[in-house]
């Protein structure tokens, strides 16, 4: 049952977690659709891909479908990606087009998201082709990634971001200069946040990852967490024996530590230690039990081809074992026994901001 009280709001601030319910039910995620997903910055593709006048592509913000394309004048614009005839989606895919033609009935729209043809159409009395538009969804940019904001009155992209645009800066990232390198897509059998509440502690690093821990000094004075506004941000100082066990693409390169940030609701980015480097991690809801997602790894165009295998497979080996944990809680929290669990904020401080910003959004 959603419950956002106000003596729910103090349990949260004692250290209480959100109610296993939260996790489980579908009216949650109705309303998190609603009010999270419906009114936020989501990533949902990379400007190479939309960089010249006719390219496109497609993705979600939430459950609803988009579409990001970049007009003859090249303008980048964003659109619901359904047809308002019968609600087909539009466009598929990614790629270079003079118009966007729905495949169940022909209607077409133009690269400003104008109707420009329907069928037939003539055929029917005051049939007004300007009042059916793709509608509008607010789109913007940052490095090679490409934000869309299904609500047209939000706020610039900017003010999520804060100043987490200045902390990779200082890394000495060049996001313009990084190319994909390799996408993968995966799945979840567990409720999104769960996995994004996982993502933001490392309080299980030295049991969970040993792998990770022998690069990474995850002891807790070490270790840093920040959160502020929309941005939950770690940063994890490299070992002094790191490579004696694997990593040693960490120790030689220009990044000298880890940053892995979170930006409200559904997007990580992780800067290894080493070659200039970051992975871009959506997470979509598909389900109350239920996640899809896509990581998107690019380097710089120096970086081997051999350096960049070795870190991939140490980032998929984290996330397989990550992806063990989350799906056991899930199957924990669905049982039912544990009603609330209890935090630790010192260690968990991120879990809470987190926790805090769902319960606002549900509160609204």
């Amino acid at each position: 049952m959603i419950s956002p009280t106000s003596e729910l709001s103090a349990a949260l601030e004692a250290g209480a977690t959100l109610p296993a319910d939260w996790y489980s039910d579908p009216e949650v995620l109705a309303l998190e659709r609603e009010r999270i997903f419906g009114r936020t910055w989501q990533c949902v593709g990379h400007t190479p891909d939309v960089a010249e006048p006719g390219t496109y592509l497609t993705g979600f913000a939430g459950n609803i479908p988009v579409v990001v394309v970049r007009g003859k004048d090249e303008e980048l614009r964003g659109f619901v990606n359904v047809c308002r005839h019968r609600g087909h989606i539009v466009a598929s895919g990614s790629g270079r087009r003079a118009t966007l033609q729905c495949p169940y009935h022909a209607w077409t729209y133009g690269l400003d998201g104008a109707l420009v043809s329907a069928p037939r159409c003539d055929r029917e009395p005051g049939f007004d082709l300007d009042g059916l538009s793709l509608l509008p969804v607010a789109v913007d940019t940052w490095g090679p990634l490409v934000f869309v904001n299904p609500d047209r009155d939000a706020a610039p992209l900017a003010g999520t971001l804060g100043s987490l645009e200045a902390t990779v800066a200082e890394t000495g990232l060049d996001l313009g200069a990084l190319r994909r390198r390799e996408r993968v897509e995966w799945e979840l059998h567990a409720n999104w946040k769960i996995g994004l509440e996982n993502y933001l502690e490392c309080y299980h690093c030295p049991v969970a990852h040993p792998g990770f821990s022998k690069v990474y000094d995850v002891d807790p004075d070490s270790y840093l967490l920040r959160a502020e506004g929309l941005v939950a941000s770690q940063f994890g100082p490299v070992r002094d024996d790191a490579g004696n066990g694997g990593g040693a693409w960490a120790k030689g390169g220009p990044v000298r530590q880890a940053q892995y940030h979170f930006v409200w609701p559904n997007l990580t980015l992780n800067i290894e230690a080493g070659p200039m480097n970051i992975s871009v991690d959506t997470w979509r809801p598909v389900a109350p039990d239920r996640t899809i997602g896509v990581t998107d790894y690019f380097y710089a165009e120096d970086v081997p081809d051999a350096t960049v295998a070795e870190m991939i497979a140490f980032s998929t080996q984290v996330g397989d074992e990550d992806n063990a944990l989350v799906e056991s809680v899930q199957r924990g929290l669905a049982s039912g026994m544990v009603e609330q669990g209890r935090l630790l904020p010192a260690s968990e401080q991120l879990i809470q901001h987190f926790q805090r910003l769902v319960f606002d959004a549900l509160a609204d």
